[in-house]
């Protein structure tokens, strides 16, 4: 494959060890991940992601999520600095919302578009500067890296075998080659780890 130029797209996940990113019990399912998320290693991987992004892109459901929970953590003293540093680059970057559903959305900085994946993310390379960080919306990563359009994976391995529920990767995605290029080891046995495509 040929290197691809433009902004570099980054995505985000949290994994188990069996490969899932939530449980057999359905959308909400993430029990398993909670006592992982965070802890001072998922937070510095956080800050670590999105230190260079100037773009957010999420599907509807994360989006709502997200910019439900996190914009008034930017103003609380009691959070942990590094959830209000999230927060804060949260409500004040450039976010892409993915969806079919919504035309229009009520938060600042925010267009909601209503396109494949890949076509957003396509023109959203060819401008603009920073890198394009993809938030927790495995539909979203799921069809990039099918694409091939993702170049970094911050991912947080947590130390669980869910035994069900959806996979990053299934059966039939197309082939590829990642490098590690960093991973540090949490007190719980979480591992964050930042893989880069080999092209």
């Amino acid at each position: 494959m040929t290197q691809q130029t433009g902004r570099t797209v980054a995505a985000n996940l949290s994994l188990s060890l069996d490969g899932r990113y939530r449980g057999p019990g359905g959308p909400g399912d993430f029990g398993a991940f909670l006592p992982y998320v965070a802890t001072d290693t998922a937070r510095d991987h956080m800050s670590r992601m999105c230190a260079d992004a100037t773009t957010a892109v999420l599907g509807r459901v994360n989006a709502e999520g997200f910019l439900g929970y996190w914009p008034p953590v930017a103003d609380d003293e009691a959070a942990d600095p590094r959830d209000r540093a999230y927060a804060r680059w949260l409500v004040g970057t450039e976010k892409v919302v993915l969806s079919r559903t919504l035309t229009t959305a009520s938060w600042p900085g925010t267009r909601v578009v209503n396109a494949p994946a890949s076509d957003v993310v396509r023109s959203l390379r060819g401008s603009g500067a920073g890198e394009i960080l993809v938030n927790s919306s495995a539909s979203v990563i799921k069809a990039l890296l099918a694409a091939g359009l993702v170049d970094r994976l911050y991912l947080l391995i947590v130390p669980v075998v869910v035994g069900g529920g959806p996979r990053l990767f299934d059966d039939g995605s197309p082939g590829s080659t990642w490098t590690l290029s960093s991973q540090v080891v949490g007190a719980q046995g979480e591992v964050a780890a930042v893989y880069d495509r080999v092209r």
